[in-house]
């Protein structure tokens, strides 16, 4: 069960229902893990604003790779919300199932594309070993070059803040939607 209250434009005060209007007009709505951010109506806005500049404004790193570290980090942290919907648009936007399967099997992502499972192993050292090997690290950036090395780190981290956010708040998945495994059926 949700632990604070999922929120509507109709529940925050009226000086603060553009917030959730800014929220829902950069995805076209507002994701019930933003419903539950908006308890702290601010501090929903600056964190829309952060995904909002990283997917939408200013991309620079592509679809394919957004969603490798994405579900990496959902698998780290255990998040069967951001892993079930994540799975749907990886899969949406081509990313091959190999690689969805070798970060669900977790250990080291051998048989997948070099480029594939570089950014596999840099969000896993970024988030188990707090810190980033240099062939790892000089690897990506080879790939994408400093600054969308940068919004990489940053993408890391904002994902990762979601995925604490949800287990925190304790959020489900929305009625109708069926969770995508995240592990192997023993």
């Amino acid at each position: 069960m949700t632990r604070v209250p999922l929120i509507n434009k109709q529940d925050l005060p009226q000086e603060k229902q553009h917030l959730y209007e800014s929220i829902s007009s950069s995805r076209g709505h507002v994701a019930r893990p933003f419903e539950a951010l908006l308890n702290s109506p601010d501090v929903a806005s600056k964190v829309a604003m952060l995904g909002e500049q990283l997917r939408y404004v200013t991309p620079t790193i592509s679809p394919e790779i957004r969603e490798i570290i994405t579900l990496t980090i959902a698998k780290v942290f255990n998040c069967q919300y951001v892993w079930t919907h994540h799975c749907e648009t990886a899969k949406e936007i081509g990313l091959r199932t190999e690689v969805i399967e070798a970060i669900k099997k977790g250990g080291p992502p051998r048989r997948l594309m070099p480029k594939e499972a570089v950014f596999i192993q840099f969000t896993k050292e970024i988030l188990e070993d707090k810190a980033v090997r240099s062939p790892t690290y000089a690897a990506v950036e080879h790939l994408l070059g400093q600054q969308a090395t940068v919004d990489l780190i940053v993408s890391i981290g904002y994902y990762t803040m979601m995925c604490i956010s949800i287990n925190a708040l304790d959020l489900e998945l929305e009625e109708g939607i069926e969770p995508i495994p995240l592990k192997d059926e023993d």
